[in-house]
C-alpha cells in the first residue's frame, strides 16, 4: 500500500492533538423521505477500489444521522437503501486526507428495484471540521522541483517556520529541517506516515532526519490544527 505523509502543524501552543487530527476521510450525513422527514434505519454503503473489504457499512440512527469513518482516499459510490423506498446511489464521491464529505439522501417510496443514481461534483469544503488541510496528490509530489525528501516539500508550504539552519527556500539536496508553524513554537511540528508518528512530540527528535520515500507516497497532507488554550 502507498503510504502517505501527513506534516501536523500544531498552533496556538498546544501539544495535545485531537484525535480527529490522525483519522481518515470519512462520509456522513442525514436520511430522509420525501416530505422531508427524518429516516432512521437506512443501510448505507461505501464502496470503493480503495478499501481492502472493498464496502463499508453503517445504518442511520433515530435521527437520520450516519457516519462511515476511517476511509483511506480514494473514489467512492455510496447507496442507500430501506425496504418499501427506492435505491439512493450517489457516485464520483472523492475523499482525500482527512476530509469529511457531507452526503445527504432523500429516499422516495418505492421498490427496491428503483435505483435514482445522483451524479455530482464531490464536496470540497469539510464543514464538519475547523481544520484547514492542503492534500497533495502523488503526481504533484514526484513532479516538484526540490528534493525528494518530505523537508523539502514542507518549505513550499505557506507558514512553515524552520529553525536549526534550516533554509527557508527551495532545497535541491535533502537537509536537516526542523519545523513548527506561525502562532507556535517553531520546533514543534510533526510528521506522521500513515497516521503513525516518525518521532518526537516536541524538539523534531527522529523527525528532522527522517527520509520518506514522497516518490511512492499516495498523497501528502498539511494539517493546519487550531485549538484555543
Amino acid at each position: 500500500m502507498r503510504i502517505v505523509l501527513t506534516r501536523l502543524l500544531v498552533l496556538a501552543g498546544v501539544l495535545l492533538l485531537p484525535a480527529s487530527a490522525f483519522a481518515q476521510a470519512a462520509i456522513a450525513g442525514t436520511t430522509k423521505d420525501a416530505s422531508g422527514a427524518v429516516l432512521p434505519g437506512v443501510t448505507v454503503e461505501a464502496s470503493s477500489p480503495a478499501l481492502i473489504e472493498k464496502v463499508r457499512t453503517t445504518v442511520s440512527d433515530d435521527r437520520g444521522l450516519y457516519r462511515i469513518v476511517n476511509l483511506p482516499p480514494g473514489t467512492y459510490v455510496v447507496t442507500f437503501t430501506l425496504q418499501g423506498f427506492n435505491v439512493v446511489k450517489r457516485d464520483g464521491v472523492e475523499l482525500t486526507g482527512a476530509f469529511t464529505a457531507v452526503i445527504d439522501a432523500d429516499l422516495a417510496v418505492g421498490g427496491l428495484t428503483e435505483t435514482i443514481t445522483v451524479t455530482g461534483a464531490s464536496p470540497i469544503v469539510d464543514v464538519t471540521s475547523v481544520r484547514r488541510q492542503t492534500t497533495i496528490s502523488s503526481e504533484v509530489l514526484t513532479s516538484i522541483p526540490t528534493a525528494r525528501s518530505w523537508a523539502a516539500t514542507a518549505l513550499l508550504i505557506p507558514g512553515i517556520v524552520t529553525i536549526g539552519g534550516s533554509p527557508a527556500d527551495v532545497q535541491v539536496t535533502p537537509q536537516m529541517t526542523v519545523f513548527g508553524g506561525a502562532g507556535g513554537r517553531n520546533n514543534e511540528g510533526r510528521m506522521q506516515v500513515d497516521g503513525l508518528n516518525t518521532g518526537a512530540g516536541l524538539g523534531g527528535s527522529g523527525v528532522s532526519t527522517y527520509v520518506a520515500d514522497i516518490s511512492n507516497a499516495q498523497e501528502g497532507r498539511d494539517n493546519d490544527v487550531r485549538r484555543s488554550r
